[in-house]
């Protein structure tokens, strides 16, 4: 009965999408425009916070400021201080949503439907929603066809709920793993990001808009700080930060957010080139663009480019923002500036407009409210939403997420091996946290929904194996009092299985901003990540670099898996690890997928989203920068590059032919898996422009396809690229395992 209430529930949105034709619709818009009074028109423009909101203060605004839409009304976590059990569950939120829209179709003068947007950026962030990989794991499967899908589970859980808009995916480029949100991410290139990202947005976008943010350079802060300005030029800008953005847009994506930060001095919420000519006059994007919580308010209290609050909201209009999400701003102060002529009535209508039409897009003016089966359909349980689908896919994303940084043969651990393994220890920080496997932007859980490591080394080991558990120390605090046990529990077992890394769990003693980011203070907590958690450091916290020396002092076989939303630094980990894993946040299913791969029940071939380094004072460190000199401490070069990942097999590349076709390059190559196992490669195409107009890259992914290929197999692999992304002269092809394994290269002329 789920699966059957969340098919019919999905069908809302895609119906809909159907039924106007557009030059109705520009009817019904234009006279429902033409009765609208300043203060309904402002109220369309207005998305104010959901998840705090009564019957009696709801009915006050809407009866005062008929606001077009509401955000986060199905948010549950410690910032909005709704729990496992006080935040609604799905049949709850879709009763609180035929409510609200009842009272709004019911009691306000022109029955202007509301909307309802909400946060999934790694999955709805409701209770009893799925849970999977956050962005950066989701980049390590480098599979397009996969992050479609995730899409469309997320799409379809949040439209079953009642939402229009999905904020996600964050295509921010990430080149400061210091900054606090780069779990969000896609990681460090537009061109993965943008494959990745749009591949999601189409997915999600089978059942409701996807809001891709953050608009734009947002991922690289000064300092690391999260909101700070981006130092980079008009070339960079367009190529490196804006280029994905392009992409989505082109993939059709309906909505898109403005970011906190300012470049180059502007702010981006007030960025009138950014959202004007280059969004909607080059790109050609017809779509709504919200502000970030309270991004407007931040031109006059942090930027200070605006003189008080009624100047903040005049930039913002003329620039080109449709929404303020929070309605802190123009609510309260956009009426006066339109009445005092700020701002002309056409900056007005034009937003109001793209609104208006996107409701009639939706349907949701023929259709304003949603099915809501019986009680009986929903059994006592918080997955009351998830159809076993979207947990499959979750599962199969934590998987192909896994990257192998480093085996010297000791996995698979049930491979082929001269003395079975008995006994295994389990030991670490994040070996049993099931929050520290989630990431931010995750609701509250039952336990019974996620899998940590030691329940899914449990799950997979054979039934004979002795499994022996210590926690060894916290993420952050420094107690060391069960050293010994983990010590004890190492030298006691065959093979010892260390998981450390970081958290983003955030807690009811954390203070929050305004804008829901975390703050940092004295509370200690597991949180070294997320939203308001940026570093100063790579290192791992606490006492986590002592207990992996501790361990390794007992010489018995040992794999080290990190779960984290950045990449911390892994030298000790690397010197010390007979194997050496990543999972960036890897989910609900986290701790089986990592069992699967270290049992081998699956081959991995996760690669690395973003690079990473070996001391923090490289940063920047990304594959596609020039070529710089060494450091007197340390190599340049990355400690795992850009696109690494190990196997269980080996891949053979051979037979590089490639073709100038009108428009296109063909390139073709044949990979041949040349191991004892079946497995997945990720073939990677890079290009290096010899000589350019703008300084060029050391190169740049153009291309890349994770195919299976079975044990003695080969496949034949197709790239083509338009040749209108090439200026003439000297081009190098190169196709590889990763950014720093180039198997086969070739010079050509365009």
């Amino acid at each position: 009965m789920k699966i059957k209430y969340l098919q019919i529930i999905a069908l809302f949105f895609l119906a809909s999408c159907s039924a106007p034709k557009s030059d109705d619709i520009d009817k019904r818009v234009d006279n429902l425009l033409s009765q609208m009074t300043l203060t309904e028109k402002v109220g369309q423009l207005c998305c104010p916070i959901g998840f705090n909101l009564d019957d009696e203060s709801f009915q006050r605004l809407m009866d005062t400021l008929p606001c077009g839409g509401f955000w986060a009304v199905q948010r549950a976590d410690p910032w909005s201080r709704k729990t496992l059990e006080t935040g609604p569950d799905a049949r709850q939120s879709a009763l609180i949503f035929n409510k609200m829209q009842r009272y709004v179709m019911e009691n306000t003068r022109l029955k202007i439907p509301i909307y309802f947007a909400e946060e999934c950026p790694h999955g709805l962030m409701a209770v009893g929603a799925t849970v999977y990989p956050t962005g950066l794991g989701m980049a390590a499967t480098w599979d397009e066809e996969l992050l479609y899908n995730i899409g469309d589970a997320i799409g379809a859980e949040a439209a079953g709920r009642g939402a229009q808009f999905g904020y996600g995916p964050v295509l921010d480029i990430a080149r400061d793993p210091r900054w606090s949100r780069v779990e969000e991410t896609f990681g460090e290139d537009p061109y993965l990001s943008g494959t990745l990202g749009s591949a999601v947005i189409r997915g999600m976008q089978n059942h409701l808009a996807a809001t891709v943010k953050h608009f734009a350079a947002y991922g690289i802060p000064e300092g690391g700080h999260n909101g700070a300005a981006a130092q980079t030029g008009p070339h960079y800008l367009m190529s490196d930060y804006l280029s994905n953005f392009e992409m989505a847009v082109r993939n059709g994506a309906k909505s898109i957010m403005t970011s906190y930060n300012a470049i180059d001095g502007t702010p981006c919420t007030s960025n009138r080139w950014l959202l004007k000519d280059v969004l909607r006059g080059q790109w050609g994007f017809n779509g709504i663009v919200f502000s970030d919580l309270g991004s407007i308010w931040a031109l006059h209290s942090t930027h200070r480019t605006a003189e008080n609050q009624t100047d903040a909201a005049v930039q913002a209009i003329k620039a080109g923002v449709d929404i303020d999400l929070g309605a802190s701003n123009y609510g309260a102060f956009l009426k006066n500036a339109v009445e005092n002529g700020l701002v002309p009535m056409k900056n007005i209508d034009d937003a109001v407009r793209r609104i208006l039409q996107f409701k009639y897009e939706i349907g949701l003016f023929d259709n304003p409210y949603i099915d809501v089966p019986p009680v009986e359909t929903f059994p006592e349980t918080s997955k009351i939403s998830s159809q076993e689908t979207f947990q499959e896919t979750s599962l199969q994303a934590a998987r192909e997420s896994v990257v192998l940084l480093k085996n010297d043969g000791i996995l698979p651990l049930y491979g082929d091996r001269q003395r079975p393994i008995s006994s295994i220890a389990v030991i670490g920080p994040n070996a049993d946290n099931m929050y520290n496997q989630l990431g931010d932007y995750t609701a509250p859980q039952h336990p019974d929904d996620i899998v940590t490591v030691l329940e899914g080394i449990k799950n997979r080991a054979y039934p004979d194996t002795k499994i022996v558990y210590a926690k060894g120390c916290s993420i952050r605090d420094t107690d060391d009092a069960d050293f010994k046990n983990a010590v004890n529990a190492a030298k006691s077992a065959d093979v010892a299985i260390l998981v450390v890394g970081g958290s983003s769990a955030r807690d009811f003693k954390t203070s929050y901003e305004n804008t829901g980011a975390a703050v940092v203070n004295n509370h200690i907590s597991d949180m070294d990540c997320g939203e308001g958690y940026d570093r100063v450091s790579l290192e791992l916290s606490g006492l986590q670099e002592d207990l992996i020396k501790e361990i390794a002092k007992t010489h018995k076989p040992l794999i080290i898996v990190y779960i984290e939303g950045r990449p911390m630094l892994k030298n000790t980990a690397n010197e010390a690890a007979n194997a050496l894993l990543t999972a960036f946040y890897p989910g609900e299913q986290g701790g089986n997928a990592i069992a699967d791969v270290i049992f081998g029940n699956y081959n991995p071939a996760g690669r690395l989203p973003i690079s990473q380094p070996r001391n923090t004072g490289q940063i920047p460190v990304y594959y596609s920068q020039p070529k710089p000199h060494d450091y007197l401490e340390c190599e340049s070069s990355p400690l795992f590059c850009f696109g690494h990942g190990l196997s269980y097999t080996n891949f053979e590349y051979n037979n590089l032919n490639i073709n100038k076709l009108d428009n296109n390059l063909e390139i073709s190559l044949d990979v041949k898996n040349t191991g004892s196992y079946d497995g997945d490669e990720v073939v990677q195409l890079y290009i290096r422009d010899e000589y350019a107009t703008f300084t060029p890259a050391e190169k740049l992914l153009k291309g890349f396809k994770r195919t299976f290929i079975k044990k003695n197999d080969t496949q034949h692999v197709t790239f083509t690229i338009p040749t209108k992304d090439f200026e003439p002269g000297e081009f190098t092809i190169m196709v590889g395992a990763s950014s720093d394994d180039i198997r086969l290269s070739e010079k050509i002329e365009i």
